[in-house]
């Protein structure tokens, strides 16, 4: 329980960590947050990694002229991009050798649902994932896994990270500086993470809604 506030403490104070993380270790900052977009989406076990907020404190901290935007932009955007890359090629090389035979919770058919559904909303699943966290992690290994198409994912893959770095960097850079959302930052960070859940609980309200019209 203590784990969770501390971690909760952390994200919601995320501008005040990112101002030490500067001051201590100057240019060496971009390097780090190049390791955490990465480890956020290249990983599958690091799902829990804050990186919405982060990019919105960083383009916040370049206004401010504790960072360079352009950097920033360029370096997170290569380790949004590498990352779901290396999460493809993990799920691309390991899913196939799993899904040989049946385990207890691994089945064949799972793999097969996936491919149709990739098949069908790959595309929208890679770009919509990027804003929506745990998920992001998560899509692109079930899109190798599901052998989508290297190709068709690669260029949503490109467009999704360019989205998401660029647009939530940019609205840290021209309103994180506001004083309003200075003042209030605790409650910007709450309200970032309430819009980043809000596509999945909206689609699972509209299936729920729709299965009962149907019934």
């Amino acid at each position: 329980m203590d784990l969770i506030k501390q971690a909760l403490d952390y994200f919601l104070h995320l501008d005040d960590e990112l101002k030490k993380i500067v001051t201590d270790y100057q240019n060496w900052t971009y390097l780090i947050l190049f390791i955490i977009i990465f480890v956020e989406t290249g990983l599958v076990i690091m799902p829990f990694l804050p990186g919405d907020s982060l990019l919105f404190v960083a383009g916040s901290l370049a206004a401010a002229g504790s960072l360079n935007i352009f950097y920033i932009i360029i370096l997170l955007f290569l380790a949004a991009f590498l990352g779901d890359t290396v999460n493809y090629l993990l799920g691309n090389y390991i899913g196939p050798k799993v899904f040989k035979r049946d385990f207890m919770l691994l089945k064949r058919d799972h793999l097969i649902k996936t491919q149709i559904f990739f098949e069908k909303h790959g595309p929208k699943t890679i770009i919509i994932a990027r804003f929506i966290p745990i998920i992001r992690t998560f899509a692109p290994f079930i899109a190798g896994v599901g052998t989508m198409n290297y190709g068709r994912f690669i260029s949503y893959n490109i467009l999704g990270g360019a989205i998401w770095v660029v647009g939530l960097t940019l609205l840290g850079y021209f309103f994180g500086q506001i004083p309003f959302v200075k003042e209030n930052f605790e409650t910007v960070i709450i309200g970032i993470i309430i819009l980043s859940i809000m596509p999945p609980v909206i689609e699972y309200i509209r299936a729920k809604y729709f299965n009962k019209k149907a019934i």
